[in-house]
């Protein structure tokens, strides 16, 4: 534990520019979230542009290509909650998908994890100059459930948190394990940012229903 504290403090003391903004936007994109604020989307946007850089100096490929995906849900999630209210809605409602869904929605997942970690494995096959990727399964895990999570987020569904919740605490272990510990200790704070999120979002469908 000391190593961990130590190594947050360490971390934080070197901390460059460009790793603090995107500790800023990335929990402004959070707290946004949290509270259904639509400028999550351009925090979120530009938290994706500082993690380009991040991911690929550290060889974490997958989360590397999982942050273009990224990239597009957040342009389209600004679009679908400007564009896509109700006609009687002042904003999109929150709601649930039905139990096929969310099962078709973990079979894919876990379909997409198995192929999506396999080319993680075998990419420095394909591309001799990359150095092998890191943890490549646990960084497709986390990868895939967050395309899920993220898709879910720009629908409004409160399944979302699940999804956000599992990941942040696979990234709390694994970025710990790799000995980045500043971002283990931020996915640890957003783990009760999940917590927290799935408590307004679950009172703020409850409150639509009334």
């Amino acid at each position: 534990m000391n190593e961990i504290i130590e190594g947050i403090l360490s971390y934080a003391r070197q901390m460059d520019l460009l790793e603090f903004a995107g500790l800023v936007f990335g929990l402004l994109a959070v707290w946004w979230l949290i509270k259904q604020n639509i400028y999550t989307w351009p925090a979120g946007i530009i938290y994706v542009f500082i993690s380009f850089v991040i991911f690929w100096k550290i060889r974490l490929y997958g989360d590397f290509f999982l942050h273009i995906f990224f990239l597009v849900l957040n342009i389209y999630g600004w679009y679908y909650w400007s564009h896509g209210k109700a006609d009687t809605k002042e904003e999109v409602p929150v709601t649930t998908h039905s139990f096929k869904e969310n099962l078709l929605l973990l079979v894919v997942s876990g379909l997409g994890i198995y192929f999506f970690g396999y080319f993680l494995q075998h990419l420095p096959d394909v591309f001799t100059d990359l150095a092998p990727a890191a943890l490549p399964y646990w960084d497709a895990t986390t990868s895939i459930l967050s395309v899920t999570g993220m898709w879910l987020t720009t629908r409004k569904k409160l399944e979302n948190w699940y999804y956000w919740l599992t990941v942040n605490i696979l990234a709390t272990v694994i970025y710990a394990y790799k000995g980045i510990y500043f971002y283990s200790f931020l996915y640890f704070v957003y783990i009760f940012l999940s917590f927290s999120g799935y408590i307004e979002w679950r009172k703020s469908m409850q409150n639509q229903h009334a």
